[in-house]
């Protein structure tokens, strides 16, 4: 799909870009995690500065897949590449552009507000807690009524930076989880029903009773999903919100910006919160690329910073990066060439 779509973005646009050069058709794939928010972003894009991009939601691994083989602008994902990733590509950046959540959503008649901590939450997808009335549930939600019923996870089936949030976080609080399962784009849920994307996951979770899964905040939202209060490193039990999730982002970054904020210890801060970034070579000139396209994605990634678009992830249930992430990515920017000349002057 993503092949077809280039192809048909071979030749640039005829509208002009404020005057300076002629309008560019971008291409990205990735994370379906923030697409809500790039939905939004990309037509406010267009109508601002006239270039047009177009997105494929394939999944953190599939964008990163696209990236690798130079056949995209930019890659989406939830996970940043590791140290070995990145040895095996030319250079690349990351550049956060959102901060979001992903909740635990579930399909329970009658029950309107749910508890979980992180053991729970490991024990349930590694099939250790396998009934909705199990006594540690009860316990922890002594007036709620549970029903009788066998839980029925569900996960996603592509390769997906969703994944890699909430099982980074599982590593944390579960040594059970971190010993048998570990943390990736992909692992070997024991049990349950797999769905493609978070839209995916959504809709199984919202047709199918008795249901519990991990997706991003905004397709529970959209699918008017129930999602669960689930315990910080503090002791209390949070929703995600735009606050809850900034919280968690209080912490030291590092200056490429690739950070975990899984399981913060800042108070109030919902613990399965993270930065999605958009991922670009630092050397622009690549697979026939102009100098203009090159010129676009840096464009298309400072208006994602600037305060008009961050204003808006708190209005479709993100929440907006942190100055000091800003300023980050900025410098990181000022970083990217083409033909080895800067592009940012």
């Amino acid at each position: 799909m993503i092949v077809v779509m280039i192809g048909t973005m071979s030749s640039c646009g005829s509208k002009s870009n404020n005057g300076k050069r002629k309008a560019q058709e971008l291409a990205g794939a990735g994370a379906t995690f923030p697409l809500p928010f790039y939905n939004v972003v990309f037509e406010e894009f267009a109508r601002v500065d006239g270039d047009i991009v177009a997105y494929g939601g394939i999944g953190s691994g599939g964008g990163v897949r696209n990236l690798r083989d130079k056949i995209v602008d930019f890659a989406g994902s939830d996970a940043f590449l590791s140290d070995r990733e990145m040895s095996e590509m030319d250079d690349v950046i990351h550049v956060p552009t959102c901060m979001g959540a992903v909740v635990l959503a579930y399909n329970l008649e009658g029950v309107k507000e749910l508890k979980l901590t992180g053991e729970l939450i490991a024990d349930i997808f590694a099939g250790e807690v396998m009934m909705w009335n199990d006594a540690r549930l009860q316990a922890l939600n002594p007036d709620v009524n549970l029903p009788e019923e066998a839980i029925i996870p569900v996960y996603r089936s592509d390769g997906s930076g969703t994944t890699f949030v909430f099982t980074d976080y599982l590593t944390k609080v579960s040594q059970m989880w971190a010993n048998n399962y570990g943390c990736g784009k992909s692992v070997n849920f024991p049990l349950g029903l797999a769905a493609k994307g978070n839209p995916g996951v959504a809709g199984v979770i919202s047709q199918t009773k008795n249901t519990i899964g991990y997706v991003g905040s905004e397709y529970a939202f959209a699918q008017k999903i129930q999602y669960a209060k689930v315990e910080n490193p503090r002791g209390e039990f949070v929703l995600p919100t735009s606050a809850t999730i900034s919280h968690a982002a209080s912490g030291e970054i590092p200056a490429d910006t690739r950070a975990s904020i899984t399981n913060s210890d800042a108070p109030g801060a919902y613990p399965i919160s993270t930065f999605t970034w958009m991922i670009i070579y630092k050397e622009q000139n690549y697979s026939d690329r102009n100098k203009e396209q090159a010129e676009a994605t840096l464009s298309l990634l400072k208006y994602i910073l600037s305060d008009e678009m961050q204003a808006i992830t708190s209005e479709v249930h993100y929440a907006p990066l942190p100055t000091k992430v800003k300023e980050l990515s900025m410098t990181n920017l000022k970083t990217v060439t083409y033909s080895g000349v800067s592009i940012l002057q």
